[in-house]
């Protein structure tokens, strides 16, 4: 596995865990309905990223194409985990953001 790719691997399952963190405190705080769409896209953002990670690790000739659909999950569920104050999301909105640059710098190879 190239290095560009191994490295967006351990982007993607930080993501992926930060993801799963951030949806999972969102569910505990008081004002549930203001974090419906951080919940929803958390929990998307985090399937796509697991996916990604293994594609990548197969060495899959798809993970360019799914490198791109995960650099846009994850740039959507960053900017909405960013419009928060918790830390739990400001924590997300980072490995989102870190995640979508390393997945475009892998889905530049597409042909």
């Amino acid at each position: 596995m190239s290095e560009m790719n191994q490295l967006c691997v351990s982007a993607c399952l930080s993501c992926l865990a930060a993801c799963e963190r951030c949806a999972s405190a969102c569910l505990q705080e008081p004002n549930l309905e203001h974090l419906r769409d951080c919940i929803r896209l958390d929990r998307q953002c985090a399937a796509l990223c697991a996916m990604t990670a293994q594609l990548l690790a197969m060495d899959s000739e798809y993970a360019p194409q799914v490198c791109k659909l995960c650099a846009d999950a994850c740039e959507k569920c960053g900017k909405i985990c960013s419009q928060h104050d918790h830390d739990h999301c400001q924590i997300c909105a980072t490995a989102c953001f870190d995640c979508a640059e390393s997945c475009r710098g892998v889905a530049m190879r597409l042909p």
